[in-house]
């Protein structure tokens, strides 16, 4: 059962969970959601198809009817939840992890997020325990359900106009696949443009370097303003500069009060960040009068905090931005439709995304740096407690997703991984060479005194 994490269910199809897990989620979720009705999108995954049918058998068995949208994105999945009022969702998927991977993303009612604390937790003990699965009386029904146009038109809604604009796309075989050329149309140039679940170009995930390489280089080669790459199902968008530079997610965060604040005329919005975001962020939206709330990394936590403050929009440093605008959840589409009308009126006054890029960016960030090791609680207590002695009291501290610290000319935060043995460490500095001594300090104590190993 090491599928079960704080955000969804998700591990290697066969390994970590197979379809008898995928039958008993189905059967018990009705009764945790207290519903009748769910709804099920998929990706293009290998395993996916025989998870589906697993997991409709188990929903049916128990009694509730099944609204199947079949191949989806998993944010057409939160459309529909909050679109069509279903108390419960799940999309088959394992977001943007290698192909040998699945999962479940778990969503209730307006398509707020089922984490482990708020009900998968529930379904992994029952499972657990061995509760049993006694079929209804009245097995429940599956029904096919086609969201494609009023997902597209709610969309449409906010495209801008990018006919100034040179395009480059790296669709990353997956679920963007879906609806990209229908909303960009054919001008732009695309990579890896077709549903392939085995994602036989690179691994689904724009946070590693190297697959994000093939969209760098046909920005070079094609003189494209701007690259945009998805993740396996579209929650998730990352950006490449009209350079071939990758942009940190997390100032593109900041960069979309160009949007809502300039062209929307939004006056001192809520926004919210993760506990990693650079410092420049917050600073950058100071200007705009902007209400920054830090909270906890993850879909699980963020959605519910953006409704919860009210806020506008929100972002991470893993590439999910979310959107009171599309009931508060993430969208790679609606991200990336917002920082392309950006870009193309940049454009159109002479100014280049890396330029605006610029004007954000403030500090030396380190990116995240991650340490495998056993002790983790050990070693973030220990880390802390070494600055408090050599740096002195920080003017911020954090507690509430690992630990941040911040001090006048530099911050760090030291986060354990949810899923893996690993610390996960980041740190911003106004100089390199301050940059790169903290980080030597935090080496040091990490693979000297706990042994970790720096990957």
């Amino acid at each position: 059962m090491g599928a079960f994490h704080a955000y969804d269910i998700r591990g290697i199809y066969g390994v970590d969970f197979d379809k008898e897990t995928a039958y008993k989620v189905g059967y018990f979720l009705p009764e945790l959601l207290g519903t009748k009705e769910v709804l099920v999108g998929r990706d293009c995954r290998t395993s996916s198809q025989e998870i589906h049918d697993s997991l409709l058998e188990g929903i049916t068995d128990a009694g509730a009817d099944v609204y199947d949208i079949g191949l989806s994105s998993t944010p057409m999945v939160y459309f529909a939840t909050a679109n069509y009022g279903f108390k419960a969702s799940v999309q088959i998927t394992a977001s943007h992890n290698p192909a040998e991977y699945n999962g479940m993303k778990v969503s209730r009612e307006n398509a707020l997020p089922v984490g482990l604390d708020t009900g998968l937790g529930q379904i992994k003990a029952w499972i657990d325990e061995g509760r049993p699965c006694p079929k209804a009386e009245k097995k429940g029904e599956v029904k096919q359900k086609d969201i494609h146009q009023d997902y597209i038109d709610y969309m449409l809604k906010f495209k801008g106009d990018y006919s100034n604009l040179k395009i480059a796309f790296d669709l990353s075989n997956g679920m963007a696949n879906l609806f990209a050329k229908e909303v960009f149309g054919s001008e732009p140039e695309y990579l890896f443009d077709t549903l392939d679940g085995r994602f036989p170009n690179h691994e689904p995930n724009p946070l590693v370097a190297k697959n994000v390489e093939p969209l760098k280089q046909l920005v070079k080669k094609s003189g494209a303003d701007i690259g945009v790459i998805y993740d396996g199902d579209a929650d998730r968008v990352m950006f490449v500069d009209e350079n071939g530079d990758f942009v940190a997610p997390d100032l593109v965060i900041a960069m979309m009060a160009l949007y809502f604040c300039d062209e929307r005329g939004a006056k001192n919005p809520r926004v919210l960040q993760e506990i990693r975001s650079s410092k420049a962020v917050a600073e950058y939206l100071a200007d705009y009068g902007a209400d920054v709330h830090t909270w906890r990394v993850g879909r699980a936590f963020a959605a519910p905090k953006l409704r919860e403050i009210d806020g506008l929009w929100g972002g991470e440093l893993a590439g999910h931005y979310y959107f009171k605008d599309f009931f508060y959840s993430d969208s790679g589409l609606l991200a990336s439709m917002i920082v392309l009308r950006i870009v193309a009126k940049l454009k159109a006054e002479g100014k280049s995304f890396s330029q605006q890029i610029g004007k954000i960016a403030r500090y030396q960030n380190s990116g995240e740096i991650n340490f495998r090791l056993e002790d983790k609680a050990g070693a973030m207590a220990r880390v802390c407690d070494y600055f408090r002695q050599s740096c002195g009291k920080p003017e911020k501290y954090m507690d509430f997703d690992g630990f941040r610290l911040e001090y006048p000319s530099w911050w760090f935060n030291i986060r354990p991984s949810n899923t893996e043995p690993y610390l996960r460490f980041i740190c911003e500095a106004q100089s390199k060479e301050e940059l790169e001594l903290r980080i030597a300090q935090v080496s040091e104590i990490l693979t000297t005194e706990f042994k970790g190993i720096r990957s």
